[in-house]
């Protein structure tokens, strides 16, 4: 039994030249290798046999385990595995999976043609993404699934936005789900444990800049709701931009972190409660009066006790100029009147509760105080 023409082709004792699987011995070791029809060794290359396919090397050994730079896993029968495979790392100390192994062995995913998955890697992210039989994993840089917090973009600058939450098989995690926020952003959250809310895909819901807008409001079952940048649900008294100007939006109690409207009593941070009114179709707080009241941004507009009346100076919703309007303390305008404050100034309004003359006079000058904002939970 020898190899000849170069160990193209294997003679056995017989002097017939070998087809098909033949298990020889090199040294002291048995191998298996297969010949083709017409008897030339399969080498250096993979074989399909029988619908299966084998990697033989270049002496024309059937190969098994981890090869050709660890992208590919061979059974001990010697066929390519597809699909899902937990194995032992091709680096681990022991050779082959077994009840020893335990929680060493990983998880990797084999495309069709029995390649490793590996994701392509942008920036300083460890970790990437695949979606397998429409579910989405994550997996690291040597293909192993992995999960909890994975940064799958963002650089050496990532936000909340960069990371997904993979469950402990891998999945991706959706929907409401409180945890520990990513070890490397733990400075930007107040509390060791935080609610997330994440996407279909996996990605955290959160604010694009520190400001929030409008834009990001979004509704989950029958609540809307904002995340900060940190991809927490705010709650309290929320300054809110649409483009580049704000208003006060309400989002209740840390217990409830959902958009308010309507007439509300707020505790503010003096401790005494005020009255606010946010609109009932959008949730904006009012600028403007309703009934009979004057509201800024949702607070309601009061004269100070002492004078009885005052005049405010409203800024304009549209942005360019102020309105004034004339209240008692109590935030009710004054509606087709003539009162007087405590300095006996005389103030004329029209129907609106708008000024219209002083101490007779239609020629109305100086400045008036601008109302009181809300007590924003954020500023900036």
């Amino acid at each position: 039994t020898v190899w000849v023409d170069n160990d193209k082709y294997y003679v056995d004792d017989q002097g017939l030249i070998a087809e098909g699987w033949r298990k020889l011995k090199d040294g002291n070791e048995y191998y298996w290798a297969y010949f083709q029809n017409g008897g030339k060794a399969v080498k250096g290359n993979w074989k399909n046999i029988d619908n299966k396919y084998y990697y033989f090397d270049d002496d024309g050994k059937m190969l098994t385990g981890w090869i050709l730079d660890n992208n590919y896993y061979i059974k001990s029968d010697g066929t390519m595995v597809t699909g899902w495979y937990k194995l032992l790392p091709p680096d681990s100390e022991e050779q082959k999976p077994g009840p020893n192994s335990g929680n060493k062995e990983k998880w990797y995913y084999f495309t069709n043609t029995g390649k490793k998955f590996k994701p392509v890697l942008n920036g300083n992210a460890k970790f990437g993404e695949k979606k397998i039989d429409g579910v989405r994993y994550a997996f690291d840089e040597n293909g192993e699934l992995v999960s909890g917090w994975m940064q799958i973009s963002g650089g050496s600058n990532p936000g909340i936005k960069n990371y997904r939450y993979m469950n402990d098989d891998g999945t991706v995690r959706t929907g409401w789900y409180s945890l520990e926020p990513p070890e490397d952003l733990l400075g930007n959250y107040n509390h060791l444990v935080e609610w997330f809310y994440f996407s279909s895909t996996g990605e955290p819901y959160a604010s694009k800049t520190d400001k929030l807008n409008i834009s990001d409001l979004v509704k989950i079952k029958d609540k809307q709701y904002l995340f900060n940048k940190n991809g927490t649900p705010v709650y309290g008294i929320q300054k809110v931009y649409q483009g580049n100007t704000y208003s006060a939006y309400y989002f209740g109690e840390s217990s409830q972190c959902y958009l308010i409207k309507g007439k509300q009593n707020i505790k503010e941070s003096s401790g005494k409660s005020e009255e606010y009114f946010f609109q009932t179709s959008t949730g904006k707080g009012l600028t403007g009066t309703k009934d009979s009241k004057l509201y800024y941004k949702g607070r309601l507009v009061r004269a100070n006790e002492y004078m009885k009346y005052q005049v405010f100076a409203v800024p304009n919703e549209s942005g360019s100029g102020t309105t004034n309007y004339v209240v008692n303390s109590s935030g009710k305008i004054v509606s087709n009147g003539k009162v007087k404050d405590a300095d006996k100034v005389e103030y004329k309004t029209n129907a609106s509760g708008v000024l219209t003359a002083i101490d007779g006079s239609t020629n109305i000058s100086g400045s008036f105080e601008t109302p009181q904002e809300p007590d924003w939970a954020n500023n900036d």
